[in-house]
């Protein structure tokens, strides 16, 4: 049996093949942005091709096939989302909008925030004409004190339907309290509309939170057919070539979901692509015995990093995408404009990279597709980083006149530079907007960089990680064997999940003694059995579940998640809780800034559920008739320094336990692993490349 896992990228569509044996191959096929099913076909058919079988043929010996999409996020960005109705409470019908006074700077970049005349209010993810306020009210304690208005409500679900809408969200003041007008309402849609895409907030998020559980919900309808209608293409293009297979898709929270649930959960795809470089870097992270790791994802587009604390992938339970909040768990990836399609301008003299990209229409210069402004790649092919002849293992030639005359034009003539110059700006400017990344990330969940290994992955990242990470102070770099296509392996080998929250509203007063003669464990006992049921009725009986509880000083906004011990949590659980949120808080935000007189909230239950798929056993690579020299020398420009001789090696002549000292070039058919001066690479035994940044370098 063989297993397929596939990630669509914003230049290339990856493919990793594994077997029953634990072989694992790697292939890539150009991303088709007018059908990116497409591009999935193809890197299927050169999988099949490299074992002269027909893709009818690897279909047939297809077990499992597993996918992460950037489709949810790049629907949402473009605002090419499902005209989408909105039913609300009477009264809150502008929660959208207000967006609980965030609206003019959320999402915008730190330089523009500062100046008032570039904020701006995003376009309504929901225009106002399609929100509809529905006659109803539950208190606080989920006690109806206005009952719902059937008859109104019908005529408002008619007058969306007349507007035309594909979906409609619903969210009314204090579901998570008591849904039964919400669930009622679903009803309603259903016998008024049958067959319309409908998302109640009290199913998707049951928390506190009006504006983010409104436009969370509102997001997840928006994207629902548009992501039904993406999956049930992909799955059609698949099955017709006879495959009978479970198809997962990778979401947001570090997990697959079963394809006919994807669309119903649209708003938990936003990450799934990143969140399956993450995943599989948990496990190579475990393999090789590294809990803190660093995640570097440089592709086509961007530069996405996450990270991984004692072994666990840090989460967040509300993010900012495309300037709306969604407040469902998430794998925490932070993402910049820096990749290899990143193009290079200079504006008003000086050195611009990103966050524009060239994609794979039209492409760097050198992929001679029709691209002439120069990119990243293109500085590495000019640099002499890049084989032209050998890129993509020889399938693709590029053209190193183009890249040379493009960064000349654009970049090397405006600042008065040669052209290696000009490209090895590029690239250091790329590096170090690569390498402040990686510092904001961990400084700001209260980390330091250099107590983390990197691992570098993406079509890119093996070719700038020996730089960016030195730049960051970083000593440890692993560069995986699945690295240029490391998030379709995480697609491929990630466990079901699924993530479950419920409010709670429990508090400690200000100056309180004992949390516990305050905050009723029943109340939380009760929840996380609410909430475990339903997840064991996703994911069945067999099912590995963590336990965590939303808590926050009172009067904050930001709550911290603190894992909650398994079982009946009795009164001294729950100081236990206070105490060791005060003690995340104090090593996040330093010491002696915890409130505790200030008093302390429950904010919400969340179970995490996993259920473990099939997958293979990792396996050594095998030592003999690997030589362990370099094919030959070529000039590489590193900058700093001029163009210097540097060994070049092919991956398949490496074998484990040889060191490789920078400068130096290791090839694969997929990437180029470049070793900088004063560093040394090796092999590990599961073939993985380690590179060794010494502190003085």
């Amino acid at each position: 049996m063989n297993y397929i896992g596939t990630d669509i990228g914003g230049t290339f569509t990856d493919l990793v093949y594994l077997s029953d044996e634990g072989d694992v191959r790697i292939f890539k096929a150009l991303t088709t942005p007018d059908d990116r099913t497409q591009g999935v076909i193809d890197a299927m058919r050169l999988a099949a091709e490299a074992d002269g079988i027909s893709l009818d043929q690897l279909i047939e010996q297809l077990g499992y096939f597993a996918h992460g999409t950037t489709a949810a996020t790049n629907a949402f960005i473009e605002r090419k989302g499902a005209r989408t109705g909105l039913l609300t409470t009477r009264g809150f019908e502008d929660t959208l909008r207000i967006q609980r006074a965030m609206g003019g700077w959320i999402g915008l970049p730190s330089h523009e925030i500062s100046h008032f005349s570039k904020r701006h209010v995003p376009t309504p993810i929901i225009p106002g004409d399609l929100i509809e306020g529905i006659v109803e009210r539950v208190d606080y304690k989920g006690d109806v004190i206005v009952a719902l208005d059937e008859a109104a409500a019908r005529q408002s679900i008619r007058a969306l339907v007349a507007k035309g809408v594909e979906a409609i969200a619903i969210s009314l003041l204090w579901s998570f309290r008591n849904p039964a007008h919400e669930q009622r309402l679903v009803a309603l849609v259903e016998e008024e509309a049958p067959g319309m895409f409908v998302t109640a907030s009290s199913s998707l998020v049951p928390i506190i939170g009006e504006y983010e559980r409104t436009s969370t919900t509102a997001i997840n309808a928006y994207l629902g057919p548009v992501i039904h209608r993406y999956i049930n293409g992909l799955e059609a293009s698949i099955r017709k070539f006879g495959f009978h297979g479970p198809i997962s898709i990778m979401e947001s929270g570090g997990g697959v979901l079963p394809a006919s649930e994807a669309a119903f959960q649209a708003a938990n795809l936003m990450t799934s692509g990143p969140a399956g470089g993450v995943l599989a870097s948990q496990k190579l992270g475990e393999l090789l015995g590294y809990p803190n790791v660093l995640t570097a994802d440089m592709g086509g587009t961007s530069f996405d990093v996450g990270l991984i604390v004692n072994g666990q992938p840090l989460l967040e339970t509300v993010r900012e995408v495309g300037r709306f909040h969604v407040a469902l768990p998430s794998i925490k990836v932070t993402a910049i404009g820096a990749g290899g399609g990143s193009i290079a301008r200079v504006v008003d003299g000086h050195l611009h990279v990103g966050p524009e990209s060239a994609g794979s229409t039209p492409g760097p210069a050198c992929y001679g597709r029709g691209g002439v402004e120069p990119t990243i790649t293109d500085a590495d092919v000019v640099l002499g980083i890049i084989d032209a002849k050998y890129f993509l293992g020889g399938r693709m030639k590029l053209d190193v006149a183009a890249a040379h005359e493009a960064v000349r034009k654009h970049v090397a003539e405006p600042l008065g530079l040669t052209v290696a110059q000009a490209a090895a700006g590029i690239r250091e400017v790329a590096n170090n907007q690569m390498a402040d990344l990686l510092r904001r990330v961990t400084l700001r969940a209260g980390y330091d960089p250099r107590d983390f290994v990197l691992m570098a992955y993406g079509g890119a990242g093996a070719t700038h990680a020996h730089q960016y990470a030195e730049v960051a102070g970083i000593g440890t770099v692993v560069i995986p064997s699945t690295g240029p296509a490391h998030s379709a392996f995480g697609t491929v080998t990630g466990d079901r999940h699924r993530s479950f929250s419920l409010a709670i509203g429990q508090h400690a007063p200000a100056r309180f003694t004992k949390a516990s003669d305050h905050v009723d464990p029943s109340v939380l006992n009760r929840g996380f059995d609410q909430i475990e049921n339903r997840a064991k009725e996703a994911l069945g009986e067999g099912v590995s579940i963590h336990r965590y509880i939303g808590m926050r000083f009172r009067q904050q906004v930001h709550e911290i998640g603190i894992p909650a011990p398994a079982g009946v949590l009795q009164a001294g659980d729950v100081d236990a809780l206070v105490d060791a949120f005060e003690a995340e808080y104090e090593r996040i935000y330093g010491k002696n800034t915890a409130l505790r007189v200030s008093g302390v909230e429950f904010t919400v239950v969340r179970v995490e559920a996993t259920s473990p798929v099939i997958r293979p056993t990792p396996r050594h690579v095998a030592a003999a008739g690997r030589s362990n020299k370099p094919c030959g020398r070529r000039q590489v420009y590193f900058f700093g320094t001029d163009f210097v001789d540097a060994d070049i090696y092919r991956s398949e002549d490496v074998g484990p336990g040889h060191a490789i000292a920078g400068p130096a070039i290791v090839e694969r058919p997929d990437t180029t692993i470049v070793v900088g001066p004063g560093q040394v690479a090796e092999m590990e035994p599961y073939g993985n490349f380690l590179i060794r940044i010494q502190p003085s370098h």
